[in-house]
C-alpha cells in the first residue's frame, strides 16, 4: 500500500518506500524544505526528512546551552553542566573556541558509541543541534546572543 499526500491536502508527503522514495526524491525535498511533513516508510519505521537550518534552528530554542564560564587563575575555564566536556583558555572566548572543539569532539563520539550508553542516549537533540552548527551559531548559541536570523 502506498500512502502519498501531497501538494493541496495539507498533509506534505508521505511515501510508503524507499523505492518511491527515490523516484520522488525531489519531491520529498522540497516538502522539507518548505516546512512541510515528509516521510518515507520502511516496513515498521518511518524516517522523517527535515530542512536542516529549521532543525537546528528549533533544537537551538529548545535546548539552552547552560554553559559555565568562570574566571580562574589567569584564565577562563567554560563547561556544561551534565555533558563530559570543559574547556580552559586564557580568554573568555579562548575557553569558548575550546568549549565548541569539545562539543564536536562529543559529538563523534556519540555517534561513534555513546547512542545508546545510559546517560547519553537523551542527548540526540544537542547532538542534532552540534553537527548541524557552524563555530558561529554555536557560539551564539554557548555565549547566549540567541539564534537571530
Amino acid at each position: 500500500m502506498t500512502l502519498t499526500l501531497t501538494k493541496g491536502t495539507g498533509m506534505g508527503v508521505h511515501l510508503a518506500d524507499h523505492t518511491e522514495a527515490q523516484a520522488r526524491l525531489g519531491e520529498l525535498l522540497d516538502a522539507a524544505e518548505r516546512g512541510q511533513s515528509a516521510t518515507v516508510r520502511c516496513g515498521d519505521r518511518t524516517a522523517a526528512v527535515v530542512n536542516g537550518e529549521r532543525l537546528r534552528h528549533f533544537l537551538a530554542r529548545i535546548c539552552p546551552s547552560k554553559v559555565q564560564v568562570v574566571a580562574e587563575a589567569g584564565g577562563w575555564s567554560a563547561f556544561i553542566p551534565g555533558l563530559p566536556v570543559a574547556a580552559h583558555g586564557s580568554t573568555f572566548d579562548e575557553a569558548i573556541d575550546e568549549l565548541i572543539d569539545a562539543l564536536r569532539e562529543y559529538a563523534e563520539d556519540w555517534q561513534d558509541h555513546l547512542l545508546d550508553a545510559p546517560g547519553h542516549r537523551d542527548n540526540w537533540g544537542l547532538v542534532q543541534m552540534i553537527c548541524l552548527s557552524s563555530d558561529a551559531q554555536l557560539r551564539k548559541w554557548l555565549v547566549g546572543m540567541g539564534d537571530r536570523k
